[in-house]
């Protein structure tokens, strides 16, 4: 017997990243007919179907550890769950087959299909505290923001530091009623605001990228997509700063007896704490960043961003192919 090796360890790593965006490309394109068709547990069964398939054929022996799992009731791709052939490096994974499965049904912008993958027991375990704080910038954020503060303090901060005025600030937040407040807050500091539907994800990831519109992204959303934007953000260089939010006195008693600290701030390396991980997405409906399913002639067309973080590597990957294989 051998002993398992590290992501940092497997000699072939390198090639990982584009094994794992064949399983996201499959996830979007399998939900791509039920875009706009108002079905979300059918878009969403669709993709995580076509996700685990591709995933049993990457050079991985992976363990799921952010999966569709007890908040979703699902069958596949759980907390716990085996993926990838059983070769190569001992990985956790995280995956999000859509991240907007009501973004997918209404046909609006915005939806991605998602996986994170960093060395085995690196990911940050929640214990069921399925929402968190969080607070997501990006490069000049660095030593400047922090969750603690008011926003209107790490508006300005952040102003300063990217030498802009107050009002050119944009700050993403998804769209809730526990949200009212700090909308206000945002728009009462000066600076704008880019209210999310949903897409925790793609909200995050955007925040952090130095050619984006968005400049923060700020509010209470999912714990395991946030634990998914921090392979991103170690990627691009960025600040994720999260706080345990759970939804209510059992949850918060199963994070106290799980030994969590509520008022513990979490940093990226508290998230994920390698240095080796991967963030991998493709667009299912347009995004900031990647362009969504189309038809591109006899062809279908699909988009995706692949990061690694030990490289600081940032890939963009266009595949056309053929619907007939595929839908």
């Amino acid at each position: 017997m051998t002993e398992p090796v590290s992501l940092g360890e497997w000699q072939p790593d390198r090639n990982l990243a584009m094994e794992l965006v064949r399983a996201t490309e499959a996830a979007a394109m399998r939900a791509t007919p039920w875009i706009g068709r108002g079905d979300k547990n059918a878009a969403d069964g669709a993709a995580v179907d076509a996700m685990r398939r591709f995933l049993s054929t990457v050079n991985m022996n992976g363990t799921v550890v952010i999966g569709e799992g007890e908040k979703d009731d699902a069958p596949w791709l759980y907390n716990g769950e085996q993926v990838g052939n059983g070769q190569g490096a001992e990985c956790d994974v995280a995956v999000d087959p859509i991240d907007g499965t009501r973004l997918t049904a209404e046909g609006r912008p915005g939806a991605l299909s998602v996986i994170a993958v960093a060395d085995r027991g690196s990911m940050y375990d929640p214990s069921a505290v399925f929402y968190m704080d969080k607070l997501v910038c990006g490069p000049a954020g660095v030593g400047v923001v922090d969750i603690r503060r008011p926003i209107g303090e790490n508006i300005r901060a952040l102003a300063r530091a990217k030498d802009v005025d107050v009002s050119e600030i944009r700050v993403a937040v998804l769209d809730r009623p526990r949200h009212e407040q700090l909308i206000a807050e945002i728009r009462e500091a000066g600076a704008g605001t880019r209210l999310l539907m949903d897409g925790d994800v793609a909200g995050g990831v955007n925040a952090a990228r130095w050619d984006s519109r968005i400049d923060l992204c700020v509010g209470i959303g999912g714990t395991p997509e946030g634990i998914i934007t921090a392979c991103a953000v170690k990627a691009l260089g960025g600040v994720i700063q999260g706080r345990l939010w759970p939804k209510d006195d059992e949850e918060r008693q199963k994070a106290i007896d799980a030994g969590h600290d509520l008022d513990r701030v979490l940093e990226a390396n508290d998230l994920v704490a390698s240095d080796n991980c991967y963030f991998v997405a493709t667009g299912i409906t347009s995004a900031d960043f990647v362009e969504g399913v189309q038809r591109n002639g006899p062809f279908v067309r699909a988009e995706s961003i692949v990061m690694r973080s030990h490289s600081g590597t940032i890939r963009h990957v266009i595949s056309d192919m053929d619907p007939s294989r595929w839908m």
